[in-house]
């Protein structure tokens, strides 16, 4: 009976300060879905969707101690049920083989490839000698080569020759699942094209949002040629076709990434500035100024600013969740209110993951929400303890962006580092002398821009634009030349970032001493990251690559062919080198046949039809991966041809109890809609 009086007493405590964990525990319940190994049947995710919903919303006359433990299973349920029932709408044909021939449809996105090449993705798609009930709803096509004089153009019907194929599954157990990720996108099918891309029909009038942000992106880039322009056009239109992988690069070894992104700094300068320059202006009419609500005036412009600029950008995570807080805040103006930080944060968090469950699995969320959750709590601490008041009057916005800089450094390094498997050495350093910039020039040059832009003076905003723009690239460029820049770290495995996420929220949220036991999870989530083993043998899913860990790092058996594979299985392990280097690790072997001795035996991966021909056989204790169909008679050893990898997906061997133990993608994938194939 004590027990049950001390934990009343310990949530009683809390009341007031609830409402930021209905979105943790919203993502618990999405969580739990894409965790499932089998697809729930609709009959269970809509009570689950309807009951949860139900119960959240009374759950209040069941007083201050059931009522919240009734919302936190309530939640749990409607985010299981919200994410089943995304998955299911969004559900739409997936290319079944590797398809060559015509492929037509509509231009409704544009951006660059990690090749560096323009992509375009389509609908109202028509492939050649398919049915259009089994044609992909998206595709998304690679521009490579001489592309002519057909300029991409949203709304603009193509036509092209070109090769697709189904989305891939994870480059190894457990990894990132491209094929889930483009389920939520309703892309069906994926490939490139080395052919001149023909124009059918002008461009159609109904996609006028993404008109207007090509239109913008392309009046910028033709004030400002070259990377200015191209980031330029990306801060202010969302259009990031136009930047270059080597300026990328730089800005993500720098953690001056989020300045392309439209995010809560973009959108809270924009609408600081629209508010600030529409008071002023206000202020300068004392007749207006003493006779209207100026601030609630000022506090309406910013807000339609604010809407505008989140529907040029394309609506990304990040700008939803700024424009959610933005919002509240000057929502709070206009009815004499103060804005509750850590309760804007919560209810964009909530808002968000109710409309695109899947956004949890996304970097942008995690690391989006991480920053804001962490400086809100900071800053809120700040203000409470007066800090900006003792200190001089000089000192306090240097204060500001030193603060800012530390809190949303330390809070996304966990999640950039998981999922980019990398950490950038001087990324304080950089924002310490870039990002005050984007306050003070970049952003009030952009809102000049737009005021001029009707006279046609907007080039004089762009112009000041290009100037700040010009010596963050050049810090970008310069901090990423220093020696140690980048240190290069392995995944964890699944359990750390959710485990760190629950302790850094219950630090952030929880009221009282007690917060202090939200170290223990975090402490814990590194000791597993420390701990965690990278596979010993890693199999491609094509067949085309085998790698196999030794003391240098991974050894794989190929210098080229499966890049993409290479690329992500080296990121994984924490290993800076390229493909070249990784197969030098390799010994020496025949050209058709190599082989590898490891501690769970010998692997031995057979290239091509030629290796399958002149290959001898193999032993009872050796694992044989042939990159091609074996129709061959049965072997003694433990073999993998190309159509079951293509099955199974890629291989991963570790050795358990002292025995290799073979795990395959599809045993992490398990049966979901994106996996079916």
């Amino acid at each position: 009976m004590g027990v049950r009086i001390r934990f009343d007493a310990l949530l009683l405590g809390q009341q007031g300060h609830l409402f930021p964990w209905a979105p943790v525990c919203l993502a618990c319940g999405i969580g739990l879905y894409f965790s499932l190994m089998t697809e729930p049947a609709l009959w269970i995710l809509w009570p689950l969707a309807a009951v949860g919903a139900v119960a959240a919303v009374t759950q209040g006359r069941l007083g201050p101690v059931c009522g919240p433990l009734v919302c936190v299973v309530a939640l749990v349920m409607l985010g299981t049920g919200l994410a089943g029932l995304r998955a299911h709408w969004v559900a739409g044909p997936v290319l079944e083989f590797r398809y060559y021939g015509p492929i037509e449809g509509r231009i409704v996105g544009i951006d660059r490839s990690g090749s560096d090449a323009v992509r375009l993705t389509l609908d109202r798609v028509v492939l050649e000698r398919m049915n259009p009930g089994r044609v992909p709803t998206r595709v998304r096509v690679s521009l490579h080569g001489d592309q002519g004089f057909v300029a991409p153009q949203p709304g603009l019907r193509i036509m092209t020759t070109g090769h697709l194929s189904p989305p891939s599954g994870a480059a190894e157990p457990g990894g990132f699942d491209f094929s889930r990720h483009a389920w939520f996108q309703r892309v069906g099918a994926v490939g490139y094209t080395r052919v001149p891309v023909l124009a059918l029909s002008p461009p159609e009038d109904d996609l006028r949002i993404f008109s207007a942000r090509m239109w913008l992106s392309a009046r910028v880039q033709a004030a400002l040629p070259g990377e200015r322009g191209a980031f330029a056009a990306a801060i202010v239109s969302g259009d990031r076709s136009g930047m270059g992988q080597e300026t990328l690069q730089a800005l993500r070894d720098t953690n001056l990434a989020h300045l392309i992104a439209i995010s809560g700094l973009h959108m809270g300068l924009l609408a600081g500035v629209v508010f600030g320059g529409l008071r002023a202006g206000f202020a300068l009419m004392p007749r207006v100024a003493l006779r209207w609500p100026v601030k609630k005036i000022a506090a309406i412009g910013a807000l339609i600013a604010a809407a505008g600029y989140l529907a040029l950008s394309g609506g990304n995570v990040s700008t939803e969740r700024a424009f959610i807080m933005v919002a509240v805040a000057l929502g709070a103006i206009l009815v004499d209110r103060r804005a509750l930080s850590l309760r804007a944060v919560a209810m964009a968090a909530l808002i968000v993951l109710a409309l695109r469950p899947e956004a949890l699995l996304s970097p942008g969320f995690q690391m989006s929400f991480a920053a804001t959750t962490a400086l809100v709590a900071v800053f809120g601490a700040m203000r409470d303890w007066r800090i900006e008041g003792k200190l001089p009057l000089w000192m306090g916005p240097a204060m500001g962006v030193f603060v800012s800089s530390l809190v949303s450094d330390v809070a996304t390094f966990p999640v950039g580092a998981a999922h980019f498997n990398y950490m950038s050495s001087y990324g304080m350093v950089a924002n310490l002398i870039s990002v005050p910039l984007m306050g003070v020039l970049v952003m009030p040059a952009a809102v000049l821009a737009a005021v001029l832009m009707p006279f046609g003076l907007d080039w004089i905003g762009f112009w000041i634009m290009g100037l700040g723009l010009e010596w963050i690239l050049t810090v970008a460029h310069q901090v990423q030349s220093w020696s140690g820049s980048v240190h290069h770290l392995p995944s964890p495995g699944p359990a750390v970032l959710p485990v760190m996420a629950l302790g850094g929220l219950f630090i952030t949220i929880w009221q009282g001493r007690g917060r202090i036991w939200g170290l223990a999870p975090i402490v814990l989530a590194f000791v597993l990251w420390v701990q965690t083993e990278r596979p010993a043998v890693l199999v491609a899913g094509t067949g085309a690559l085998v790698g196999v860990m030794t003391p240098e790092g991974r050894a794989l058996s190929k210098p080229r062919g499966g890049g993409f594979i290479a690329r992500s299985w080296l990121e994984n392990d924490g290993d800076g080198a390229d493909q070249y280097l990784a197969a030098e690790r390799w010994p020496a072997s025949e050209p058709l046949s190599r082989s590898f001795v490891w501690e769970g035996g010998r692997i031995t991966h057979v290239l091509g039809k030629r290796g399958l021909a002149a290959f001898e056989g193999c032993s009872p204790d050796e694992v044989v991966i042939f990159s091609v169909a074996h129709t061959g008679p049965a072997l003694p050893c433990d073999h993998w041809d190309v159509n079951r990898l293509r099955r199974d997906g890629g291989l991963a061997l570790r050795i358990k109890d002292g025995k290799p133990q073979i795990v395959t993608a599809r045993d992490h994938a398990g049966s979901r809609p994106w996996s079916a194939r």
